[in-house]
């Protein structure tokens, strides 16, 4: 048996992907040296221990289609578009050494053209007219017998939509986890214009061959030409769900805070792993007792707008002498978790 696997992607749905990814990590066998080129469309990607709410713009993302993605590996949240490609690089140990997939990229990268040399624990620079710009990030996963080291490049990328996603709403958010570090980027297509995937794929493998002396087919694979990976349907299904995108999140505390006609409201939700462990609702209204009555039908709902709206919409029914304020308060409280 060969101990190289070349994998190439042919979907540019994120879930598939890292679905893809963590089938291949844990169940490869830790002889082989395995090279995984994908890219995905519209996509925040964050890290395992990231908070989606602290680090992305949800309401945004929901409003553009953009899907979020959580990684099973750690680092920041970063911008996917078909601009991207994408690479995962596995090894067993002692073998795996993430300076030696390194060298692959800048390798394969060279062959391009492109001079690009590593900085820090996870960027790849190159020089420009403006100075050293960043065209690559990278994260990694070490278990006690295999390890992996994947990443991206900035090919084509629409640098001003990373901004648009990656830059949280403006709540007081009080929320514990790993922030990501924004930097310097450049795509590689200002040195190298009309630069695509698949002449990366190709420079990427030609390195990966060439510092392992052999060479493979490539298995192309697709949510039609589904992986042969034992348990890759209950990945795949895990990695769609939102438990994992979402609820994966450290714990954190929301503060909300709105004035309206009839009185001032504040909010205190305490959540973890996804859900209201605790609410607080403080108001000034003449009648406080809707409010203590949400505060306590919201502890153990899920911190989602659909999951709240349900919430709402029964509380709603049970003071209908209220309800013209109560939908006023309901309209603005939904909004505002977008």
């Amino acid at each position: 048996m060969s101990r190289l696997r070349l994998l190439l992607s042919d979907s540019h749905d994120p879930l598939f992907n890292l679905a893809v990814e963590e089938c291949i990590f844990r169940q490869m066998d830790p002889n082989q040296r395995v090279l995984f080129l994908w890219r995905n469309a519209n996509t925040v990607v964050i890290g395992r221990a990231q908070n989606p709410w602290k680090e992305c713009n949800t309401h945004r993302m929901e409003e553009d289609g953009v899907t979020l993605a959580r990684r099973s590996s750690g680092g920041g949240a970063v911008f996917h578009d078909l601009g991207n490609s994408c690479f995962t690089f596995m090894a067993g140990k002692p073998e795996y050494d993430k300076s030696v997939s390194t060298a692959i990229v800048l390798d394969g990268l060279k062959r391009l053209g492109i001079e690009a040399f590593a900085s820090g624990r996870n960027d790849l620079l190159v020089a420009t007219p403006d100075g050293e710009r960043k065209v690559s990030g990278s994260a990694y996963r070490e278990t006690q017998d295999r390890g992996f080291h994947h990443g991206t490049l900035l090919l084509d990328a629409d640098l001003g939509r990373l901004a648009n996603y990656l830059n949280p709403d403006p709540k007081k958010l009080a929320a514990k986890g790993i922030s990501s570090v924004r930097g310097r980027v450049a795509n590689l297509c200002e040195l190298l214009p009309g630069i695509d995937h698949h002449q990366v794929s190709d420079a990427l493998s030609a390195a990966f061959f060439e510092h392992y002396d052999e060479r493979v087919q490539p298995e192309h694979i697709s949510p039609e030409q589904m992986p042969d990976l034992p348990g890759f349907a209950e990945t795949f299904a895990r990695q769609r769900s939102w438990e994992w995108n979402f609820g994966h999140a450290p714990a954190f505390t929301h503060l909300l805070e709105e004035r309206f006609g009839w009185g001032g409201v504040e909010l205190h939700f305490d959540v973890e792993k996804g859900s209201i462990v605790r609410a607080q609702i403080f108001s000034d209204t003449l009648d406080p007792a809707p409010f203590d009555r949400l505060a306590h039908l919201l502890v153990s709902c899920p911190y989602r707008p659909d999951a709240i709206a349900s919430c709402l919409q029964g509380w709603q029914g049970e003071f209908p002498v209220s309800s013209e304020a109560l939908s006023e308060f309901a309209d603005w409280l939904l909004a505002a978790l977008r």
